[in-house]
């Protein structure tokens, strides 16, 4: 017996919208730790430096020096909440499509950020920890965004992407179509191709109008 397939040999692409985390729905992390500890060296962010080894070194120089440990970062963590407007953005983004976050934070800095987004779905990286001292970093693979987004293509999706930082361009460029938000004068003109926004409403109009 043979049974039909009901799957189109060419099916319509679903949507999927991939975001950033930091600038985009939350706060920066280390930019409220530079301001917790009085560290102005950690205000030094992606939307900085483009090279995120480089970035997380130098973070990590900064911790050892000053002793700084992850109970701290997340006692500061623990007291920041989503920009104004972004839970209600989010979840009205998620009942019109999927969306997943994609970003260079870490699990141990996630979690509580989650809770207060409705606990959407985030790929992230990994910290190594020594008697409560973050030692080094694990990233989930080089490049994670980007290829984030070549492997939801890859599954027949048609990816919409936002994001703020340096670190978000290869990601914009891989998707569909890529938007700035919050994004820095600086960063948008170096990528004029991106529509960017500064307010919540808009970018889910820009969103809507390629769904």
């Amino acid at each position: 017996m043979f049974i039909r397939s009901l799957v189109s040999p060419s099916p319509s692409k679903q949507t999927l919208v991939t975001l950033d985390l930091e600038g985009v729905l939350v706060p920066e992390i280390w930019i409220a730790v530079a301001e917790r500890t009085g560290i102005p060296e950690l205000r030094r962010t992606t939307r900085n430096e483009p090279d995120y080894d480089v970035l997380m070194r130098y973070r990590l120089d900064i911790l050892d020096k000053h002793g700084l440990t992850l109970a701290l970062i997340q006692d500061v963590i623990g007291g920041l909440k989503p920009l104004d407007g972004a839970r209600e953005f989010l979840d009205e983004l998620r009942s019109l499509t999927q969306v997943i976050i994609l970003s260079d934070t870490f699990e141990e800095f996630a979690q509580p950020l989650m809770r207060q987004l409705g606990w959407p779905t985030i790929f992230c990286h990994r910290l190594l920890v020594t008697d409560g001292r973050i030692t080094g970093y694990e990233l989930r693979q080089p490049n994670q965004k980007q290829k984030s987004v070549a492997a939801f293509k890859g599954l027949n999706y048609r990816v919409i992407s936002a994001g703020d930082s340096f670190n978000d361009t290869t990601m914009l460029l891989e998707a569909d179509t890529g938007y700035f938000f919050h994004a820095p004068d600086t960063i948008k003109a170096q990528f004029p191709q991106f529509q960017a926004f500064d307010q919540y409403p808009d970018l889910l109009k820009a969103i809507k109008a390629v769904l």
